[in-house]
């Protein structure tokens, strides 16, 4: 074929390229670069004919793949050769119907500078309208329910465009050509302000804004529609508020949550490196953990006990102006009763909330899924999940599924996952699975990914333990094969295939319970194995759980116990203790773990550190999980050195190191740092055992996974 001779290609575009504004990309692209042809998208993502010279059509494809808008992730560029049609124009095309959905969904996004910029200018049409948004920003993830991603398939459906919102919708050189949440003030959705019992209490969008941020102001509390769900605000420096949140919300020490008006904000709140400021200030607009500045000026129920905040950035346009007004830093925390999902329909709202907050601030653009804010924190300059939701959820992974499959997961901060070809979605947080509200939206939640993806499970697989509502729903499903999983190899496998690591590895799982192949609690455990299989290469030495699940809520019962297993079967209440019990339930509890009735065995290490928490009197009894390792690791004071001992290989008997702690607390010396030492101890003894199992296996890698060490 001579140089300079038309040629026509299929370029096939698979990856985040939906909702993101890459068709006018595309657009723009080809009428810049004399291409003529068109574009389109389908349920796989983009579809795109191109015709021109040879050297255009190139310059294209590597534009395509090194240029892309800033929300879209381009992971696959295909092309094939089709006939020239001698085509003269560029356009876009309508939708394609049908086929097997593919395409990925784009996440919610942080409301980008350009429309900031419109939501803050009084001459804009947009101006202070709390639902701007662009191709660019914006809800997505939260109100589509099915794709290809058109607006008829999301929450906004209902509202029609007005004239000038068609005109920017259909303009391919606009920025909201296509943005399916695109609206105004004249044709979209509004606010209103209500009383629990739903009666209106100001008029207009700007009418409820100002009564909202004036109810702040007097130190009301304010139920807020977001994104994913509904918030429960509040005044972070007023304490008796604050404290009245707690009271009824029923959340009487977990720390609530933070939305700073600004970076500069954030920074009177927590110590900011580049690592921290630059995740609170990304698109997906995390609650962000850090450590909190002596001076902040937060009530002390914020995050009582805690050395750490956590805080966000405004990341919609209503969060925006109820900051701005307000001139404050705000409590904005899940608008929940203690232990139940978040409420994210009005009706719903109203009816759970209405003993909780004074006032309601309810936009009518519906929300097709709840969605938790995510949290992380920086470890070692990286980001480390806390809770994967909205920001990041459903943004896929790469993992290569043999068949389609659903991992249920299990029963605390339960997420799921489905996967199929070669990737994989991770479900948006769905909390502990405990009661029916959390089981329902469990449900939900799978059957949502499971049309939006075009995913039918043929393989389910679920936690070993039989009680719990993930593996009861998994033997439930009719006509899908199913496969237990042990909990600690799942952490394995699930750490393994995160970094694409095939194994095999020795992996210090830690957590607070799990179902053992032998019938024990594990939590404690030393493995060996790969994606496949595991033998147990150690443990912590295991103890009994006195009353069972008594013993996770009330860690002085597992002091009881390990104090029996380390000094003799009735140890004497130690004064930390005696303080918040009485002797005759300390007594009962130590026959208990003596005779083993209702005490079943536990290699837990969160159990451990329980028991050290309660020794060293900072908590008998909890009201969160993980409560008592949370505050002793608070405790602890980072500039101390040393470490008791944890010998052992196969077994890690924390005996003599508990030995070693109580001469210490008796001796006077102070929490900080013995709670220092004893994270250095479980820090030291892991690595020396891991390191024994790897030497004799001839093994170079290394996982640390599990909850403690989050």
């Amino acid at each position: 074929m001579r140089v300079g001779a038309r040629q026509r290609l299929r370029v096939r575009v698979e990856g985040t390229v939906q909702g993101v504004g890459f068709r006018p990309f595309v657009y723009r692209l080809a009428t810049e670069l004399g291409l003529a042809g068109w574009v389109l998208n389908d349920s796989r993502g983009v579809l795109i004919e191109a015709e021109g010279e040879r050297e255009a059509l190139e310059a294209m494809l590597e534009r395509l793949r090194t240029e892309p808008p800033p929300l879209a992730i381009v992971e696959r560029v295909a092309e094939e050769a089709v006939a020239v049609t001698g085509q003269l124009s560029f356009t876009i095309t309508e939708s394609a119907e049908g086929g097997e959905a593919e395409a990925a969904v784009s996440p919610d996004m942080a409301t980008c500078e350009d429309c900031l910029a419109e939501l803050f200018d009084p001459s804009d049409r947009r101006h202070r309208y709390p639902f701007i948004n662009c191709t660019n920003c914006g809800p997505r993830f939260t109100i589509v329910r099915g794709v290809p991603y058109d607006r008829p398939l999301t929450t906004m459906a209902s509202f029609e465009m007005c004239e000038l919102c068609r005109a920017e919708y259909e303009d391919p050189l606009d920025r909201r050509f296509h943005a399916q949440p695109n609206a105004c003030p004249v044709c979209g959705p509004s606010l209103r302000l209500v009383d629990p019992a739903g009666r209106p209490l100001a008029d207009g969008t700007e009418g409820a804004l100002e009564a909202a941020v004036l109810a702040i102001a007097e130190g009301r509390i304010v139920a807020v529609k977001g994104l994913g769900g509904y918030h429960l605000a509040c005044r972070a420096d007023d304490e008796a508020v604050v404290a009245e949140l707690r009271s009824r919300k029923h959340r009487e020490d977990k720390p609530f949550a933070l939305m700073a008006p600004s970076a500069e904000a954030a920074l009177e709140l927590v110590e900011l490196d580049d690592a921290v400021g630059a995740l609170l200030a990304s698109r997906e607009r995390p609650i962000v953990l850090a450590s909190r500045r002596p001076d902040a000026s937060v009530a002390q129920s914020v995050a009582p006990r805690s050395r750490e905040l956590g805080v966000m950035l405004p990341y919609s346009p209503l969060h925006h102006l109820l900051l701005a007004d307000a001139g404050v830093v705000l409590v904005m925390t899940s608008a929940n009763v203690s232990d139940e999902p978040i409420a994210y329909r009005d009706e719903d709202a109203l009816e759970r909330l209405a003993r909780i907050a004074d006032v309601f601030l309810i936009g009518d653009r519906p929300i097709e899924t709840r969605t938790d804010d995510s949290v992380v924190r920086v470890v070692s300059g990286r980001p480390l999940f806390l809770r994967r939701s909205r920001g990041y959820v459903p943004r896929d992974l790469p993992l290569r599924a043999p068949r389609p499959i659903l991992a249920c997961g299990a029963e605390l901060k339960n997420t799921f996952c489905l996967a199929k070809g070669e990737r994989a979605w991770v479900g948006h947080h769905i909390g502990d699975l405990k009661n029916y509200e959390t089981l329902r939206s469990f449900t939900e939640g799978i059957e949502h990914f499971e049309t939006l993806f075009a995913v039918s499970p043929e393989l389910v697989a679920h936690d070993l333990h039989p009680e719990y509502l993930s593996t009861k729903y998994a033997l439930e499903r009719d006509g899908v094969e199913t496969v237990g999983v042990q909990h600690h190899h799942a952490h394995l496998a699930a750490c393994l295939a995160e970094h694409r690591e095939a194994g095999p590895a020795v992996g210090a799982i830690f957590d607070g319970t799990g179902y053992g192949p032998d019938g024990t609690v594990w939590g404690g455990e030393l493995l060996v194995g790969d994606r496949r299989d595991f033998r147990r290469g150690g443990r912590l030495h295991a103890v009994r759980m006195p009353g069972g699940e008594r013993a996770i809520r009330q860690p002085w019962r597992m002091a009881c116990s390990w104090l029996s297993e380390t000094l003799g079967e009735q140890p004497p209440i130690p004064p930390t203790i005696a303080e918040s019990v009485s002797e005759d339930d300390w007594g009962k509890v130590a026959d208990l773990a003596r005779s083993g009735l209702a005490s079943p065995v536990t290699t837990s290490v969160g159990r451990l550190f329980d028991a050290v928490a309660a020794l060293c009197g900072i908590r008998a009894d909890v009201n969160y999980e993980g409560q008592a390792a949370v505050e002793l690791e608070a405790a602890a004071d980072p500039a101390v050195r040393g470490a008791y001992p944890l010998p052992g290989v196969e077994l890690l008997d924390a005996r003599e190191m508990l030995t070693a702690l109580l001469a210490d607390l008796g001796a006077g010396v102070p929490v900080p740092e013995v709670a220092t030492k004893f994270h250095n101890s479980v820090a030291e003894g892991t690595a020396h055992a891991c390191a024994e199992l790897a030497r004799a296996d001839g093994i170079e890698l290394a996982v640390l996974s599990g909850g403690v060490f989050q």
